[in-house]
């Protein structure tokens, strides 16, 4: 049980990275009659992408911090919290594991080490699931609303997907921990 927590965790961790500089959280939707499609926009934490005919890639940072809307802001600190906060996780973890002995005079046995790891994989897989169920709402809340111009919808993008399965890996290696 310890060392299937030990691979969720770290591929949750893994996935936290990922879903952290991925720029594919909003991507460009088409709705209207044009079945040909030149470019796909993709928008990320810290990055905007084109992509032109699928050959052509270009990225570009966004220019100012104090220019970007507050929840953007909010996302990248969470998403920056977590991915230091399931590197410590993962750590204490693989220290618990090693150091995690059972004895028949303790027959419980488990380290100090193994808990905080539980706790620290817990918090981590709600610090990604707030942001990434937040723009996927808001995705899916403007893609229905007819006052947004078809050319400002937008659909659910890789990271996004990324960022659930990593926020249930991350949650399911917590309470294998907190339940050893």
């Amino acid at each position: 049980l310890q060392i299937t927590g030990l691979i969720f965790g770290g591929v949750g961790m893994v996935g936290t990275l990922a879903a952290t500089i991925m720029p594919q959280w909003r991507v460009s939707a088409y709705i209207d009659g044009n079945i040909v499609v030149f470019e796909t926009i993709w928008e990320g934490l810290w990055m905007d992408c084109i992509s032109q005919l699928g050959i052509r890639l270009q990225c570009k940072f966004y220019d100012s911090v104090l220019a970007l809307p507050p929840p953007l802001e909010a996302f990248r600190a969470l998403m920056c919290i977590a991915v230091i906060l399931s590197i410590i996780s993962f750590l204490l973890a693989i220290v618990g594991v090693k150091y995690t002995h059972r004895t028949k005079e303790d027959p419980q046995g488990i380290s100090i080490f193994i808990l905080g790891a539980g706790v620290a994989f817990l918090l981590t897989g709600i610090l990604v699931l707030i942001p990434v169920s937040w723009t996927g709402g808001s995705i899916i809340r403007d893609f229905y609303d007819p006052k947004v111009p078809a050319p400002l919808k937008r659909e659910l993008g890789a990271a996004l997907y990324v960022g659930w399965v990593s926020t249930a890996l991350l949650i399911a290696a917590g309470a294998m921990y907190c339940g050893f």
